[in-house]
């Protein structure tokens, strides 16, 4: 095999390098040898055939190289000039070997009219052979089949494998750029998760932030204490954050959905909505930490685009429902968290729900369950 494309990695170029060097060039070595000892009768027949057998050789190691347009034409001309020469001059019918390894690894180069080139090499090799007659008149059949048929046969056949070879080396380079392409994608797709992750924690923290700053600037005159409390929550709150995009930036973050339960209710009682919780099945753990940021999305959405009253959020062991009052109109407005972790929640073999009617905007998120047999825990409510 062999890199055709500079995409390839180098360490995977070289290894088929090495590889096609390792099998295939101590084969041609060894015929090119047995070639020349077979046809070259005098010193001066070795001089005439050498040159034909150099060019091959050349050819296939610039091949496995992927440089042979380098050198292709200079050896097509070698190998060609050789093929006449052994059929005129020295009476050798195996001089075409050359030109038929040079002329079916040069094709590969050839972009336009293909077919045509590929023509040409095979009535180059036969017309070359029939010069022989002009030599060997009383042996017409003898120079037919060996200076005619034979070489333009094995020709034919090398062309045809080297094109078959070409498909498999397409096939490998294809793979190898998919295999990029695939490392690129996966690469965007971290980015994206790390940008969501990001946006869930910044923009969570900065609107409750706001809220708390609000409310303790209406406490401040007349209850100093809670003011107080009030400000210490958002600086723990701050705090907290800092080191969430530090477990973020080093990987290390995981959310906890009954932690972000916990921290919703609290955000949506401090902002005078009413909160229901139903948990009527333990969530899938695997399902858990997706879940924990569809929470999250949904309770900084609502606290910031919806006069709600009240909300209700219903775990299941396939996912959460979460419903709040106070939706503005009755078409859907546009949350770009959400649509982000519809594409992610997508990605894990979930579905992202989200609908308004009636005032009313439910978020549901769910997951195949993670066993057709379990049974479902038994239902409790939480509400306040």
């Amino acid at each position: 095999m062999t890199a055709r494309s500079p995409r390839f990695t180098e360490s995977t170029q070289g290894r088929l390098r090495r590889l096609n060097l390792a099998t295939s060039l101590p084969p041609i070595v060894i015929a090119a040898v047995v070639l020349l000892y077979v046809d070259a009768r005098t010193w001066w027949h070795f001089v005439v055939l050498a040159p034909g057998v150099g060019a091959a050789v050349v050819a296939f190691e610039r091949w496995t190289a992927n440089d042979l347009a380098r050198v292709a034409l200079p050896c097509v001309i070698v190998a060609g000039a050789v093929w006449p020469l052994g059929v005129l001059v020295t009476g050798s019918p195996n001089a075409y070997w050359g030109v038929c390894a040079v002329g079916s690894l040069a094709l590969r180069e050839v972009r336009r009219r293909r077919a045509m080139a590929m023509a040409g090499l095979f009535a180059y090799v036969a017309a070359v052979g029939a010069a022989r007659l002009l030599v060997e008149r009383d042996d017409v059949r003898g120079v037919l089949v060996s200076y005619v048929l034979v070489p333009t046969a094995l020709t034919v056949l090398v062309t045809v494998m080297t094109i078959v070879g070409e498909r498999f080396y397409d096939i490998i380079r294809e793979l190898e750029q998919t295999r990029e392409r695939e490392a690129e994608l996966a690469v965007v797709r971290e980015r994206v998760r790390f940008a969501s992750d990001l946006h869930d924690i910044q923009g969570h923290t900065l609107h409750v932030v706001k809220l708390k700053i609000a409310l303790a600037r209406k406490l401040v005159l007349h209850d100093a204490d809670q003011a107080e409390k009030e400000l210490r929550e958002t600086y723990a709150l701050v705090s907290d954050t800092i080191a969430q995009t530090k477990e973020l930036a080093y990987a290390q973050r995981r959310l906890n959905l009954s932690a972000e339960l916990e921290n919703a209710k609290n955000l949506f009682e401090a902002a005078g909505i009413r909160v229901r919780v139903t948990r009527e099945a333990e969530v899938d753990p695997r399902a858990s930490e997706l879940l924990g940021q569809v929470l999250r999305e949904t309770t900084t959405n609502i606290l910031r685009h919806a006069q709600a009253t009240q909300v209700q959020v219903t775990l299941t062991e396939s996912g959460i429902r979460i419903i709040n009052d106070g939706a503005a109109g009755d078409t859907l407005p546009e949350l770009r968290g959400l649509s982000a972790l519809k594409q992610r929640v997508a990605g894990d073999g979930g579905e992202l729900t989200v609908e308004q009617t009636d005032g009313r905007f439910l978020t549901a998120a769910t997951f195949p369950p993670a066993r057709a047999d379990a049974a479902p825990a038994t239902a409790r409510e939480d509400g306040r």
